[in-house]
């Protein structure tokens, strides 16, 4: 098995490979089927794929793909859970651009 690519994945996403992968192998396996468990019961936006183009659309110069795909899973709707999100993250942010982003994923919730 080769690696052919290494990005981070929203939870929208995954679930939509889930599916494929249902499809493709009619039946899941066990890591799979806990995947699948989880992400029906997470909330997630419909629309995720307009959330990640405005989150890159902020144009924040730190704030890279690893980041904006945690806060489309996460989807902190306010600074103290923003920060909360990022403070794993090698990541500091003026308050205006954490507002930015919280005025965002509030469009999308």
């Amino acid at each position: 098995m080769e690696i052919v690519e290494k990005r981070p994945v929203s939870l929208p996403e995954m679930e939509i490979h889930i599916q494929e992968m249902k499809k493709r192998d009619k039946e899941l396996n066990f890591r799979s089927k806990k995947v699948e468990e989880y992400l029906k019961n997470v909330p997630k936006v419909k629309e995720y794929e307009k959330l990640i183009k405005a989150l890159e659309e902020i144009e924040i110069s730190r704030l890279n793909e690893k980041h904006i795909t945690l806060i489309v899973n996460i989807l902190p709707v306010d600074l103290d859970s923003l920060r909360t999100v990022l403070s794993g993250e090698n990541i500091t942010l003026k308050d205006d651009d954490l507002k930015k982003i919280v005025e965002t994923v509030i469009k999308y919730v």
